[in-house]
């Protein structure tokens, strides 16, 4: 099994997801009580892009719009590389640092599966050196 689908399996199903009509405030409601810093915008089943604390930093805060009228599509991003199962976590930390981002998008085939967040990848990195620490998801 590869170790993307691995990551995957620990952290479980996506609850995080919203569509991108859903209110900026509703969404950060959802970030906080799954305690995660994104949330997944789909429409029909169809991945639409994340919505990141950073998106609602620089598009609602510091453009001084109001969360509880503007849509999550208004402000999210969508311009994530994307990886497979197969892809090498030290290529994924590669695409994190050249690309500035926290979240990778994965697909198998045309399907998306999740998404693969720094934390994900620190606590992998951390496992492997010290194997007597627990590796939860989050």
């Amino acid at each position: 099994m590869s170790k993307i689908k691995e990551i995957l399996q620990k952290k479980g199903p996506v609850f995080n997801s919203v569509t991108p009509d859903t209110k900026v405030l509703d969404a950060l409601s959802i970030m906080k009580s799954e305690n995660l810093s994104y949330v997944v915008v789909m429409q029909d089943a169809k991945y639409l892009g994340i919505m990141s604390e950073r998106d609602y930093t620089h598009k609602i805060k510091l453009q001084g719009k109001k969360s509880e009228s503007t849509t999550v599509k208004d402000i999210m991003s969508s311009d994530y590389p994307v990886i497979g199962f197969e892809e090498d976590l030290q290529r994924c930390m590669v695409l994190m640092n050249v690309y500035k981002t926290r979240y990778l998008p994965i697909f198998d085939e045309m399907e998306f599966q999740g998404i693969l967040t720094m934390n994900d990848l620190m606590r992998e990195v951390i496992a492997k050196e010290d194997p007597s620490k627990p590796n939860t998801h989050g």
